[in-house]
């Protein structure tokens, strides 16, 4: 057993003991193991969950990351079985050169299958392709006492659709049937433009979305008056020629937790000013490779220590269509009145396709998400200012971001949630689930 994991937020900060499992067939005893050495316990991959879904109410959770491996593939449908602790990273190094991409991937490569699953990951393709659990066809599921499960559409369906989603409470996913989509070549292909406002970025997404495979901006959380709501919309769409390369690019890494945060409101406010004057007033196309596209902080490894030893808290929500417009205006002048941020502030609109899970964040309507350096005004002053104006607007949070959303907020915004409950593994419990439900 080993200390240490946190979720990526740092906040709570609460280490929890490590249970390695590397083997699938240790997992049953393990399990078993560390419920009736602590109670409880929750499976924990490569700790990208913000808040506290990926922490165990006991502070043990069998780590699956040495869970990475291939089981089966087929290169010429591009249908792959990977154990759970296998990194999107990892699926890409392998894929890419023979043709195939994840369909859905999220803001970080470094997910595992396990969590993208759990959480039900999605990308800045929402409109076109849906969640991360639309491209799962099968997995394998372990709960206490029981055999190894097989979980699909027509195996233990109601443990499919509960563990899409799910947060790991179902049972521990041990391994899943993916499907990729073909590329010709790994580049993006992209179109840039700068917006001045918030109605021009709605302009924009109306216009561009369904003409492209991706569709996201960045925001200036800052900026006010006219200027609310300022930012950069990005298109792109995977290259019809040019190299299968993976992504080689060199990481840089920050070594250390500094005593304080290093995101200061001045700061800030100076690059988001000169970021947006950076970028071009007119449509500009551009080309990269696909790393810089979908995954920018990954270069920088450990980023989340730039927040110093309190970490942060990271807001995403979703605000239905009908409501969309006024309540990002206002969401974005709250923030902006308080002066507190993050450098990538993203905003995007969400799809209308159905996920099979039964907890899936994601709604027909528009995407907001900002990282906060921790501190107590976030808790006492501006969440629950921001949380008022999602929840008259019919909105909701993003569980695997979330490290405060009141009990009422969430099962109003999740009513599905009771289902869940009844499916749960009695012995699995996050912190998290305990201070939503219990």
């Amino acid at each position: 057993m080993s200390k240490g994991l946190y979720s990526w937020g740092r906040y709570p900060h609460i280490p929890q003991n490590a249970h390695t499992c590397s083997w699938q067939r240790e997992a049953p005893d393990q399990l078993k193991q560390a419920i009736g050495d602590h109670g409880s316990t929750l499976a924990y991959g490569n700790g990208r969950s913000y808040g506290d879904s990926c922490l165990a109410a006991s502070d043990h959770v069998l780590h699956m990351r040495s869970l990475d491996r291939f089981i089966q593939t087929n290169w010429e449908t591009g249908t792959i079985r990977v154990e759970a602790g296998i990194t999107l990273a990892q699926i890409l190094a392998v894929a890419i050169p023979r043709g195939w991409f994840l369909p859905v991937t999220p803001g970080t490569q470094f997910a595992t299958v396990g969590g993208a699953i759990a959480n039900d990951v999605h990308g800045k393709n929402h409109h076109l392709r849906g969640t991360f659990g639309n491209y799962v066809s099968r997995f394998g599921l372990l709960r206490h006492e029981q055999q190894f499960l097989t979980c699909s559409p027509t195996e233990n369906q109601n443990l499919f659709a509960a563990t899409i989603g799910g947060l790991g409470l179902t049972g521990v996913i041990s391994w899943a049937q993916l499907q990729l989509m073909p590329i010709q070549a790994s580049q993006i292909n992209s179109t840039v433009v700068r917006f001045a406002n918030l109605g021009e970025f709605f302009a924009l997404s109306a216009e561009l979305d369904h003409q492209h495979e991706y569709s996201v901006a960045w925001i200036d959380c800052l900026a006010k008056g006219p200027d609310i709501g300022r930012g950069v919309f990005i298109v792109g769409d995977h290259a019809r020629y040019g190299s299968l390369e993976v992504g080689q690019r060199n990481k840089l890494s920050v070594p250390l937790t500094p005593p304080l945060s290093l995101i200061k409101n001045l700061s800030l406010r100076m690059f988001n000013t000169l970021y947006w004057h950076a970028h071009p007033d007119r449509r500009t196309q551009q080309r990269s490779a696909y790393e810089p596209f979908f995954y920018p902080l990954d270069r920088i490894q450990h980023w989340n220590r730039i927040y110093g030893p309190k970490g942060f808290q990271q807001y995403q929500c979703v605000i239905p269509d009908a409501n969309a417009e006024a309540a990002m205006h206002e969401l974005l002048g709250a923030i902006a009145d308080s002066g507190q941020g993050s450098f990538l502030a993203v905003l995007k609109r969400c799809g209308d396709i159905a996920s099979p899970g039964l907890l899936s964040f994601p709604m027909p309507g528009t995407s907001l998400a900002l990282d906060f350096p921790q501190n107590n005004n976030l808790v006492e002053l501006l969440f629950p200012r921001l949380d008022a104006i999602v929840r008259a607007a019919g909105g909701r949070l993003y569980p695997a971001k979330d490290a405060h959303m009141s009990g009422s907020d969430f099962r109003q915004a999740y009513p599905a949630w009771e289902q869940l409950e009844a499916l749960r593994d009695p012995f699995l419990m996050s912190r998290f689930w305990k201070r939503v439900t219990l």
